[in-house]
């Protein structure tokens, strides 16, 4: 009997220590380290066996084992994630299945393919008004004039259009937007169809048009973080640039065609078709919009709010320089192109549709690298970018060949399409949500710089030529990106 009880004594003495050994084995961190989706639902023990007298370890919310969870571990996956841009040393990983990921989302979805009709009638437009204005007049400063118009509003009221894109539903704002393009486009088509059109009506649609985007365009920027989560935001700012690069790839050749076969006036018909077809698919995107500010602040204060904020961060303001540089100095040359076509290469608008159409690839590819991307030192991309755009642009202003020309917008585009998706993410990911509508009021006072930098480029391509005033702005976007390179650490730092 006393053997017995001894021999009694020892087994639960052992069976007690190997429970407690199981425990420490169990909650160590060694095995869910390797098997992260088990912390979230309890410690079972990775092999599918069980624990002394058959338990299975403690439920995830024993108290008694927490402290001994190395977390560190446990959430390895996670982390990696949130730590690769403190390692910039790290090569950049591109993932073409996430791609597209957050076109996933429904709400985004529609929000895409809404504004995928405008941008594709923005394209249309861009390439229709600035042959026809030459075609008409015959002279660069006009063209000059005309895209000064579309801009001027823009200019002057995207302060106020991100004011209302923080206070009133952005969805609305947007579809009120989509709907005026529409519809000028569809008067200037009629115009041109009874034969009443002029420059001055171009200008004037231009003018009214620009009003809209000044309110549009801030508003669509600031409902993305609403649609998507924040994990997703670059990749959707990303898609968002690969949509305009997409439309600039297809839009401008089939406007070039359409334009020299069926006329100038069905090329507005489809873009007013465009515009109407985007309204309705953008009604399926919820309302959103902060209403809260309506009763506390008049608008003009939300506007300095706004201003004040941008003021102060330094970071944001190096990301406005470079994207104010790129629209007076590297953008113009899109709207001066037929000057280049027409002068220089001695050809029709159906090549100028396959010029812009060979950037508009070189764009698409560009963007989509971007889109799938993760976080790699995204502000060495961001000058990298620009350089390439100066240097494209240096290269077509000096070689005066149709085919050399597209083969630099292929090496352009790239540069172009990825300094521009870059520049507008980091700016509205380094944005606070109750200020995202104001600062991309004032991101997008870029667009209305954009045709200002065309006036005074058509002035000098008057008098001394459409190369040399091209090839003059490259150089300054050159020195002006050196200077970035050379002075802002943390735009080159950023990851």
């Amino acid at each position: 009997m006393r053997v017995t009880i001894g021999q009694h004594g020892t087994a639960g003495r052992d069976s007690h220590l190997r429970k407690i050994a199981w425990q420490r084995c169990t909650w160590s961190g060694s095995q869910l380290s390797d098997n992260p989706d088990r912390n979230s639902v309890g410690p079972a023990k990775v092999d599918g066996s069980t624990g002394p007298n058959g338990d299975v370890g403690p439920a995830s919310g024993y108290r008694g084992a927490r402290p001994i969870v190395d977390e560190s571990q446990s959430k390895q996956p996670e982390s990696n994630s949130e730590s690769a841009p403190s390692k910039p040393t790290s090569a950049p990983i591109a993932s073409w299945r996430n791609t597209f990921r957050s076109l996933s989302n429904r709400n985004f979805r529609f929000m895409w393919f809404g504004m995928l009709g405008v941008m594709a009638g923005m394209q249309m437009q861009m390439l229709a008004r600035s042959y026809l204005v030459y075609e008409i007049t015959g002279s660069a400063s006009l063209l000059g004039v005309v895209a000064a118009a579309n801009a001027l509003p823009m200019l002057a009221l995207s302060l106020f259009g991100g004011a209302f894109a923080d206070r009133f539903d952005r969805r609305r704002i947007i579809q009120t937007g989509q709907a005026i393009f529409a519809t000028l486009a569809l008067a200037v088509g009629v115009a041109i169809y009874t034969g009443q059109i002029t420059w001055v009506h171009l200008m004037i649609a231009a003018a009214v048009q620009g009003v809209a985007f000044a309110f549009m365009m801030p508003a669509r920027q600031a409902i993305v973080p609403h649609l998507v989560e924040s994990d997703k935001l670059t990749n959707a700012m990303a898609l968002n640039s690969a949509a305009m690069s997409a439309m600039t790839l297809a839009a401008p050749a089939f406007a070039g065609l359409l334009y020299a076969y069926a006329g100038p006036d069905n090329v507005y018909f489809v873009i007013s078709a465009l515009g109407y077809g985007a309204v309705i698919i953008t009604s399926k995107v919820p309302r959103t919009g902060d209403s809260s500010s309506r009763q506390r602040n008049s608008m003009m204060k939300d506007v300095r709010a706004g201003l004040s904020y941008v003021r102060g961060s330094p970071l944001i303001l190096a990301l406005m320089a470079m994207g104010v540089a790129a629209a007076v100095l590297a953008m113009p040359f899109r709207m001066l192109m037929p000057l280049f076509i027409v002068d220089v290469y001695k050809m029709g608008p159906e090549q100028m549709g396959l010029l812009v159409s060979s950037m508009g690839a070189a764009s698409l590819s560009g963007a989509l690298f971007v889109a799938s991307l993760s976080n790699w030192r995204r502000g060495l991309l961001l000058i990298i970018g620009s350089y390439l755009s100066g240097i494209g642009l240096l290269l077509v202003a000096t070689i005066p060949f149709y085919m050399a020309a597209i083969f630099f917008m292929i090496r352009l585009g790239p540069g172009d399409s990825g300094f521009r998706t870059l520049n507008q993410s980091l700016v509205v990911e380094n944005t606070e949500d109750q200020f995202r509508g104001r600062v991309m009021g004032v991101f997008m006072m870029n667009r209305g710089l954009m045709p200002l930098g065309v006036l005074p480029t058509s002035i000098v391509a008057d008098f001394l030529g459409v190369q040399f005033a091209i090839g003059l702005l490259a150089v300054l976007l050159l020195l002006f990106t050196t200077t970035i390179m050379v002075t802002q650490k943390r735009v080159r730092e950023i990851a």
